[in-house]
């Protein structure tokens, strides 16, 4: 760990065994009146990386020294600030030089720890605002136990940036007399910093130094409101009953609650609601750590889960740090000193803006809670509607401009993008979030659906840039003394998916993950390995905005294509089999291209499977990736040894990061119709018969979505 308490995890948990308290005024950037903040002293080694990064590296580092150095099979990490810190100053100096802004991705953190611990798998960034950290170490979790991996490194890390600081204040949910969780006098949060990782490794026995075990995890959305939880607190309580039901315990089997407990008023009512509804009048021991350590965000989770195996491991119960006079009203009394406490099972509560609720399970090394379980790699994904939204305008369109082998590339009017959407419940909806929110409904009433959907995936590689480009605007305007907390709240990455899970009533499971061109593709595995088990309909989705400002700084193949385009698309999905069929595939990273098609096509099946599956390959090539992109579709036709015809989508929906998924969407119309338009891949009409299609991104990393029929 690295928090303001400490530099590394005994650090932390020697002030918390102190009962100590880490406030001093801000003094990273400037600001006209300094908060106090959790700010760390931690300093990464070498320069030229911003601190969410350094952060994560070295929280990485301090897991990896202590575990033999054991090279991960993938890494997931929960981020919401990424390289913010630097484009703010870059933003405000009028900086337009795009290689200013190559770290300000979320997912250039969690690749630079993966670079850093050696990991040439999967990589996961999960953005799920304060519950980010403990959501990527649910599915880190869930990879090990579908047998996906056998060691994965997971965590969240965050930097104190202005965007958040003054972002938080305009909401007023900052105290400027620090945190002081579930107090009568509390008046809300105060913002820190910091990052923690833990190495996760699986196995039918503890492996050597284990010091104690995730159990259980649980996820769900309040479908409430975009900052403010659910009063009644059920999207917490459903969390952790999610949590409970996945280790097969009972409430009565946990002996202590790491509480989220920010301090602010509504927060802790409502967390204080949930606790009170599964746990009745007799609940297990609580404390919430957030007035010590402070409220670090996506580092939050991660933070407080190594705090609970730490707590497993010693026996010792946090105190509540700030509280001095328990609130009545709220019906439960947290501890407000530490204890030394014999403990074997806990449970870690994060909830985020969005109503983004998580609840890890965390038991000793001796425990056999939830090992019963046969969990096995997931089956191919039930297509109930796929969906698509280019410059062309809604599916239909879309499509329609495909099949005359028409560019669909462009900025969709915002006119027409809104048309199926009811204007009250969209009117201070700007341009991302009414684009997931347009595909959702359009999912929804493609496949008929008249019971409510229940997760929610999404993947976005830039987050909602209307929103953060006039929150910094603002904020610089007025000499970064006033700011919108209706673009705080909307700048978000889980901000659009939280939109459509309040317009669609969804209330499981709601993730956000991003990367530059892979975003879609992580969030159609997160839901391969995370979606109901039952039939009920769950969303994936993709998306991206073009901004004239910030989408070619951010975006290196944007800034190449010499036009601004958008767009996204996905699919309404069940575990039910369906007509059509889709699961994801990912390759290891290298730099090699031929090892790189190679590995692929073994995930694959081989040369003869994936000729007997797809009739077609629908390639996405992101211009920044033009040469080396080409030379892998060229190598992975060579290996495979038939000679597929090949549409390369970009030339279709034009560059943007998201692309794969409104590649999808057409891919998805074109196996209804049963053939490929000519044309479009350099050929006459392909009938495609019984076969799929397979869409490769060949951006970095290599990765592909099956679709196939049953």
């Amino acid at each position: 760990m690295i928090t303001a308490l400490g530099n590394t995890r005994e650090k932390t948990m020697e002030g918390l065994r102190k009962n100590r308290v880490c406030l001093r005024p801000l003094n990273l950037f400037f600001h006209p009146d300094p908060p106090l903040v959790g700010q760390t002293d931690f300093k990464a080694c070498g320069s030229g990386i911003p601190e969410t990064h350094g952060f994560a590296a070295g929280a990485a580092a301090e897991a990896m020294a202590e575990n033999g150095k054991k090279i991960p099979d993938a890494v997931v990490m929960g981020i919401t600030t990424g390289g913010m810190q630097e484009t703010e100053l870059h933003l405000k100096n009028n900086v337009t030089d795009p290689n200013a802004f190559v770290l300000h991705g979320l997912d250039t953190v969690t690749r630079h720890v993966a670079k850093t611990c050696g990991c040439k798998g999967p990589v996961f960034t999960v953005s799920t605002a304060c519950s980010s950290g403990a959501a990527a170490i649910a599915l880190a979790a869930k990879l090990i136990k579908r047998g996906l991996a056998k060691r994965v490194l997971a965590g969240g890390a965050d930097a104190l940036c202005r965007l958040t600081c003054h972002g938080f204040a305009a909401l007023q949910l900052i105290d400027t007399n620090g945190a002081r969780p579930f107090d009568a006098e509390r008046r809300g949060m105060h913002l820190s910093e910091g990052a923690a990782v833990l190495l996760l490794e699986g196995g039918k026995t503890p492996p050597p130094g284990a010091m104690a075990q995730i159990l259980g995890a649980g996820l769900s959305c309040d479908a409430y409101h975009a900052t403010s939880p659910d009063p009644a607190g059920a999207g917490a309580a459903m969390a952790i009953r999610s949590a409970l039901a996945d280790a097969r315990l009972y409430p009565g089997d946990i002996d202590y609650i790491n509480l989220h407990g920010t301090g602010t008023i509504a927060n802790d009512a409502a967390e204080a609601m949930a606790v009170n509804q599964v746990f009745g009048p007799v609940p297990p021991l609580m404390s919430s750590v957030k007035g010590a350590t402070g409220h670090s965000l996506a580092a939050a989770g991660a933070i407080e889960a190594v705090i609970c195996a730490m707590a497993v491991a010693e026996g010792f119960v946090p105190g509540t740090y700030g509280m001095n006079n328990p609130d009545p009203k709220l019906g439960i009394k947290p501890e407000k000193k530490p204890m030394e406490r014999p403990l074997r099972t806990v449970l870690s509560n994060s909830f985020g803006f969005g109503g983004n609720n998580a609840a890890i399970l965390i038991g000793d090394i001796e425990s056999k809670a939830g090992q019963s379980q046969s969990d096995h790699k997931p089956s191919p994904m039930g297509v109930l509607a796929g969906v698509c939204l280019t410059g062309a305008g809604h599916t239909e369109a879309s499509l329609e401009a495909f099949f005359k082998n028409q560019s669909c590339a462009g900025l969709l009017p915002a006119d027409i993008l809104s048309e199926n959407l009811c204007a009250k419940s969209v009117r201070r909806l700007k341009r991302l979030s009414r684009m997931v929110a347009a595909l959702s409904r359009e999912a929804v009433l493609s496949a008929g659906i008249t019971d409510s959907v229940s997760d929610i995936f999404f993947g976005t590689g830039w987050g909602s840039l209307t929103e953060t480009n006039d929150f910094l605007t603002r904020l610089y305007a007025n000499q970064e003394k006033l700011s919108s907390p209706m673009d705080f709240a909307g700048s978000v990455h889980n901000a659009p998916a939280g939109q459509a899970a309040l317009m669609l009533g969804a209330k499981g499971a709601n993730m956000t993950l991003t990367g530059e061109n892979d975003s879609f593709e992580q969030a159609l595995a997160a839901a391969w390995l995370m979606g109901p088990e039952n039939q009920d309909p769950f969303l994936v989705l993709g998306a991206d905005e073009g901004h004239s400002r910030l989408s070619v700084l951010f975006d290196p193949s944007a800034a190449m294509s010499g036009s601004l385009a958008d767009g996204g698309g996905g699919f309404l999905l069940t575990r039910a089999s369906t007509e059509i069929l889709v699961q994801p595939a990912f390759a290891p990273q290298t730099n090699d291209l031929k090892t790189g098609a190679e590995s692929l096509v073994e995930t694959l099946g081989g040369p003869e499977a994936i000729s007997q599956h797809f009739g077609v390959i629908f390639a996405g090539i992101p211009a920044a990736h033009a040469d080396s992109g080409l030379q892998l579709i060229e190598q992975f036709l060579a290996i495979i040894g038939t000679k597929l015809p090949v549409v390369y989508y970009r030339k279709y929906t034009g560059q943007f990061a998201s692309a794969s998924a409104a590649a999808a969407g057409l891919g998805f119309g074109c196996m209804q119709k049963g053939f490929i338009p000519a044309g479009t891949a350099g050929t006459g009409q392909v009938d495609l018969g019984r076969k799929g299609i397979l869409i490769l991104n060949s951006g970095k990393p290599l990765t592909a979505v099956e679709m196939f029929r049953r």
